[in-house]
């Protein structure tokens, strides 16, 4: 199976973000496969198990590619899909200092699927030390856009600005008066 026609085939929706999501959905096929392999073995009228509960990132990527789930062929193209995007698709690891929204994750991966590549997946990673900001990082590229580099990058100017607030020109300006002792 051609690998470039297998990703062109399919479209991986802004909810499905890190390769975590794609190895989770691949999961998800193989049990509902297992699931209507099993129904099939079934003697008609017997018992049987309810159809599993599709999760919102699998039943997102039927919609948003207008797949019938019910059909078995489907499902190994789809399976043979993800399999291609975990294998192929590029994967950028951003860090923040705190814990993104899925929301704003969603925002940034679909501005990276629409300028960057139509599959990109993203592993996020935190780092408190960066204080605000994000990290990025390729195979092959570090990009630091962190509000402590930048902090570092402009450090002579924090200090000369700092300096000059102590130099003796800028005392003698208006501010709080120090508390006066008295004596009795």
């Amino acid at each position: 199976m051609d690998t470039r026609a297998n990703l062109a085939n399919f479209s991986v929706p802004a909810l499905i973000t890190s390769p975590a999501d794609v190895s989770r959905l691949r999961r998800e096929i193989k049990a509902l496969d297992e699931y209507m392999h099993q129904q099939e073995l079934r003697t008609p009228g017997a018992p049987s198990a309810m159809l599993p509960k599709l999760s919102r990132l699998l039943h997102d990527l039927a919609t948003t590619n207008n797949l019938n789930l019910l059909d078995a062929k489907t499902r190994g193209e789809l399976d043979g899909f993800l399999a291609d995007v975990a294998a192929h698709a590029p994967v950028v690891h951003i860090s923040f200092a705190v814990d993104p929204s899925s929301a704003f994750l969603q925002k940034i991966v679909q501005w990276l699927r629409q300028n960057i590549h139509p599959s990109i997946l993203v592993r996020v990673g935190l780092q408190p030390s960066i204080a605000a900001g994000c990290t990025v990082q390729t195979t092959n590229r570090y990009f630091d856009f962190s509000l402590r580099q930048y902090l570092q990058q402009h450090r002579k100017l924090l200090v000369d600005g700092l300096t000059k607030l102590g130099t003796p020109e800028t005392a003698a300006l208006p501010g709080p008066e120090p508390a006066s002792k008295e004596t009795a």
